[in-house]
């Protein structure tokens, strides 16, 4: 069963998602169906949530369209 969880959005994130999407009508909503699905369920197979690697190893990842990634943590 999963967990709902909150969503605390940084001001970098907020930054750089109004930047991107300001144009990109697709892009805000795939971002915020994407940020939905984050909340009801981190682990959602279609999110395709994956642990990062390196100098980013205490983040996890899921993916918003083709090349488009949402880079988080969960605390």
């Amino acid at each position: 069963m999963a967990v709902a969880r909150e969503l605390v959005l940084s001001k970098g994130f907020i930054k750089s998602y109004k930047k991107f999407s300001w144009k990109n009508q697709a892009l805000q909503s795939s971002i915020d169906n994407t940020l939905l699905k984050l909340e009801q369920d981190v682990y959602d197979p279609a999110l395709r949530t994956h642990k990062l690697g390196g100098k980013l190893s205490a983040y996890m990842a899921c993916s918003c369209g083709y090349d488009c990634r949402i880079v988080f943590s969960i605390e």
